[in-house]
This record gives C-alpha cells, sequence and structure tokens, in this order.
C-alpha cells in the first residue's frame, strides 16, 4: 500500500511543481491521453470555450473532481483537494478502461 500511495504522492508533487514553475507547460507533459480525455468530459460546458490544455488547466480540472470550489478564485488550490481529485481521476480513468474493454 504504501508503494502505491508514494507514486501517487510523487505524481501531485510534479504536478504542482510544474504548476508553480511553468504552468503554460501543455497538460499532455503531466497527463495520459486518457487522464485528458476524462477531464475534458468531466470539465463544464461553459469553461471549455477557447480553453487551452495547460498544466495549469490539468490542476484545477482535478482539483474541481475533488471538490474545489471554482467561484472561490482567491483560494489556493490545497493538496488534500487534489488527492482527491486525482483518486477520483484514476477511479474514472480505470472504470473507462473496463467498460472498453467489454
Amino acid at each position: 500500500m504504501l508503494g502505491f500511495l508514494t507514486v501517487i504522492a510523487a505524481q501531485l508533487l510534479r504536478i504542482t511543481y510544474l504548476h508553480r514553475n511553468s504552468p503554460q507547460s501543455p497538460a499532455s507533459v503531466v497527463l495520459t491521453k486518457v487522464q485528458m480525455d476524462v477531464l475534458i468530459t468531466n470539465t463544464p460546458p461553459k469553461l471549455k470555450n477557447g480553453v487551452e490544455f495547460t498544466v495549469d488547466w490539468a490542476i484545477r480540472a482535478i482539483a474541481r473532481l475533488g471538490g474545489y470550489l471554482e467561484h472561490r478564485k482567491g483560494t489556493t488550490i490545497g493538496i488534500q483537494v487534489l488527492w482527491r481529485g486525482w483518486l477520483k481521476l484514476e477511479t474514472l480513468c480505470l472504470s473507462l478502461a473496463t467498460t472498453s474493454k467489454s
């Protein structure tokens, strides 16, 4: 279990580091194609207009899955929200992979 959680923690650390240092990098640097598809599908329609898929977009999309309230833009995105969002993202990706194999 510790090994599994360490991998997730390292991924979140990498994403938050890139978000702080180069938020305009492409999201494909930190996400797989399936993860990006799931996040795009779960992005509200009003937020899809003219969006660039950057690391900043990825962090916000993951945070929304974890319960981040978009209207509170002045607040920073915490690691607990990212952790919950990442677990939900992984669950959605796993269920997508499972249903596509059937």
